[in-house]
């Protein structure tokens, strides 16, 4: 009879199976959705109607890089805070079952999640290839994944 150890630590890891461009890019479109409504909201409840005015009206600039900042704000925090928290994904990475983690699967740190979301610029202003990337990676990571160390898989 053959002896087991049963709290013996399993040698073999979980594997991770990748999120790949397209369910990545549908999780993207519901969350720009929620980002532009909550934006909209926001620029509203803080400026009234006056973003949507002729941009001669005095102080439109000002307003403007106002928005800008609110919306990045919010961004942030959308996006990092939620990716860094224990469901370790945003409402649109939730709706089609996919979470952000580390190699482990594990969550990441509010910290890595920003360097990750800011990493973003470089993926976008390369033409949106570095967010193609996921497409043709063996393990579907963005470039902004790669840059961040971070994985995009299937909850």
């Amino acid at each position: 009879m053959e002896e087991q150890i049963l709290d013996a630590p399993s040698s073999v890891g979980a594997r991770l199976n990748y999120a790949g461009f397209w369910i990545r890019f549908a999780a993207y479109i519901i969350d720009a959705i929620i980002i532009t409504v909550v934006n909209v909201a926001l620029s509203f409840a803080l400026f009234g109607g006056s973003m949507f005015e002729a941009p001669e009206t005095s102080g439109f600039f000002v307003q403007n890089l106002s928005y800008t900042f609110v919306s990045l704000v919010v961004g942030v925090l959308y996006f990092c805070g939620m990716e860094s928290s224990s469901r370790q994904a945003t409402l649109g990475k939730m709706g089609v079952g996919i979470k952000v983690g580390n190699s482990r699967g594990e969550k990441i740190s509010f910290a890595n999640a920003v360097g990750r979301y800011f990493a973003k610029i470089l993926s976008a202003i390369t033409l949106m290839i570095g967010f193609m990337m996921a497409g043709w990676d063996s393990k579907k990571q963005a470039l902004h994944d790669k840059l961040a160390s971070t994985y995009v898989f299937h909850a």
